[in-house]
């Protein structure tokens, strides 16, 4: 397994269109993903242990933001022929299991991660209502093992922030995770 970090963040990059499905049997893009506020785009996967250790917080994060006028989308877009924890019918599952509040979606043809520079899962990109990015950092401290209870919650303070005044914090920190797993 190889850990990456994401790039720096570049402020104002567009959000790319994308049409997935969903494993609520529903195809998502960017125009019915986005909320009012902005979008919490997300390249997640199953196997990987730097998302395992966060799903509980995730959903936690993505709940309050959406509050706030902020959806979020998560994208799985790893070869689940090498890592059949990372199939279809298992991102069913784990979305069930774990009650996510967002669409799970699947990127088979890896289109999606390429065109958005995606490197690791978790990989987050947060975009303002004008679907400018604004965060491109970890979700807090955690690694392979959840960070303490009360650690600094880095992404959900910086979408407060977005949805607030659509501009992101200058000072982020990368998120670190598995490589995604290419074809």
């Amino acid at each position: 397994m190889v850990s990456l970090q994401t790039p720096v963040c570049d402020f104002g990059w567009k959000a790319l269109d994308f049409d997935l499905p969903g494993v609520d049997g529903k195809r998502y893009n960017l125009a019915t993903a986005r909320g009012p506020k902005g979008l919490l785009v997300m390249f997640i996967c199953n196997h990987c242990p730097y998302v395992q250790a966060i799903r509980d917080r995730l959903v936690r994060d993505c709940r309050e933001l959406q509050q706030m006028g902020i959806n979020t989308i998560a994208i799985m877009s790893n070869d689940p022929a090498d890592y059949p924890e990372d199939s279809f019918d298992n991102m069913k599952k784990v979305a069930q299991e774990f009650a996510f509040p967002f669409p799970y979606v699947w990127d088979e043809s890896q289109e999606v991660a390429k065109a958005y520079g995606a490197v690791c899962t978790p990989d987050f990109f947060g975009f303002n209502a004008d679907l400018e990015l604004q965060y491109r950092g970890r979700l807090d401290a955690s690694r392979k093992e959840a960070a303490p209870s009360d650690a600094r919650r880095d992404l959900f303070e910086a979408m407060r922030e977005v949805a607030l005044t659509g501009k992101g914090p200058a000072e982020q920190i990368p998120s670190m995770g598995c490589s995604i797993k290419w074809k």
